[in-house]
């Protein structure tokens, strides 16, 4: 029997809802306009390059890299730059985007269009980072970190295993899933060419067992190469946590204050290491990623390759539209995604689904009196006390009793108001004690 991995602390099962499954990448239809914001990652907004009138094609550099936490951001579309401003983004707060008019589909030349399987790596590692770099490549499963610093291991360190992110744990999404299976050699070849820019030849594809025939494509295309392999995880939230796969596929704990790098594992998630392979082997800048859109009040679920900036309510339009039983449209999982609050907010390089959900199970009930009953802290896979941060939140307490709680180390998985009996917002004030940590 084949042995599955997990990590031992806390967590979770919820129910699948992977109503995608199977369901085909399909091309979402390019909007009129799009509106593209400077800033779809950690770090400094990359600055402007074009301005009002200027034409521009798919693949077209827009704005570059303001400093090494920072990235370049492509013109998704071909036509003509009509406003560079402030609009309000998905969660209300305004950003600086540059909208373009679309005028037919004019890609740049250097970009490799064919389904061909590039196989040859002829470059350094410091050629692919650049191209990582040039591409403006961050990572894809919800945090936007700019590749190219995960990718440069710092003086002093060095990488023994790139574990690549296939878990998708959150319930209802399911593009890394179809990105899995519709393209497993593009993402074992974008794997060997990390490896390649790493110095290492000790790449694992982590797929959680939810996933049987991502599992069965990857594992028998992987024997054809070598420093790939797959490696099967038990379903269990939040498995794609950083800490959490690297406890599972490795058996280390990553001590807190560190990073992966700190004992050797690099994690990239599958969306991201397919983007390398279009970046490194295609020259294909990241301007189009995969998106679920999905729910129980979305009328025609699906998988979509979208272009950066599309609006989310051109994906709603495509997906049946917006009915009335819908109590809130989210973007990311229904764990860790954030609530719409602006349906023409675009499409960003971190957008891994579009939730349509009603009035169900992932909706904030009435909270009551804690019951002292420690559930939140059996789930927590973090090893942390959520009661103890409410309880710090609610009264105040100081900044370093909230240290000593180590609220800093809280990964926002949602476990602990998942399971609260009381249904107790937990993870707001797990957020709220982060936050005044930072301050500080």
């Amino acid at each position: 029997m084949t042995k599955k991995f997990t990590f031992p602390m806390g967590g979770i099962h919820l129910a699948k809802h992977k109503i995608t499954t199977d369901c085909p990448i399909v091309n979402a239809d390019i909007p009129e306009f799009v509106t593209i914001p400077i800033k779809q990652h950690i770090g400094s907004p990359a600055k402007i390059l074009v301005a009002k009138g200027d034409k521009v094609r798919v693949g077209t550099l827009l704005a570059d890299a303001d400093g090494i936490v920072s990235a370049d951001v492509h013109s998704s579309v071909s036509g003509e730059v009509t406003k560079i401003e402030d609009l309000p983004g998905a969660s209300g707060y305004e950003e600086k985007m540059i909208t373009v008019k679309v005028e037919g589909d004019s890609w740049e030349e250097d970009i490799d269009r064919s389904e061909d399987v590039e196989k040859e790596i002829n470059l350094t590692p410091d050629e692919i980072i650049a191209k990582i770099r040039s591409a403006g490549i961050v990572g894809m499963g919800g945090a936007g970190y700019p590749t190219p610093i995960k990718t440069t291991i710092p003086e002093g360190k060095k990488a023994n295993i790139l574990i690549v992110n296939g878990i998708e744990c959150e319930p209802f999404l399911t593009a890394d899933d179809r990105l899995m299976v519709e393209k497993a050699e593009q993402i074992i070849m974008g794997a060997r060419v990390l490896n390649r820019a790493l110095g290492i030849q000790n790449a694992v594809i982590a797929i959680d067992e939810n996933k049987p025939r991502a599992i069965e494509i990857l594992t028998a295309l992987s024997k054809l190469y070598i420093g790939v392999n797959v490696k099967i995880c038990k379903t269990k939230y939040p498995q794609g946590g950083e800490k959490q796969l690297i406890k599972a596929i490795t058996g280390q704990e990553l001590p807190l204050g560190k990073l992966p790098i700190d004992i050797g594992c690099i994690v990239q998630n599958v969306g991201t290491v397919f983007a390398v392979y279009e970046a490194v082997l295609k020259n294909k800048p990241l301007f189009e990623r995969v998106v679920t859109v999905s729910g129980d009040g979305c009328k025609h679920p699906g998988n979509y390759l979208v272009r950066i900036g599309t609006p989310i309510s051109s994906l709603i339009e495509q997906s049946g539209g917006l009915n009335e039983n819908v109590h809130k449209v989210v973007v990311g999982g229904p764990m860790m995604g954030n609530a719409v609050v602006n349906l023409s907010a675009p499409v960003t390089k971190t957008t891994s689904g579009v939730l349509l959900l009603q009035d169900g199970e992932f909706s904030k009930k009435e909270a009551s009196s804690c019951i002292r009953c420690g559930k939140c802290a059996l789930a927590c896979p973090a090893g942390l006390r959520p009661f103890a941060i409410k309880q710090a939140v609610s009264f105040n307490d100081t900044v370093e009793h909230m240290r000593k709680l180590h609220a800093g180390d809280c990964i926002e998985c949602g476990c602990c108001s998942y399971v609260c009996p009381a249904n107790i917002p937990i993870l707001d004030y797990c957020k709220i004690a982060k936050q005044e940590i930072r301050k500080k």
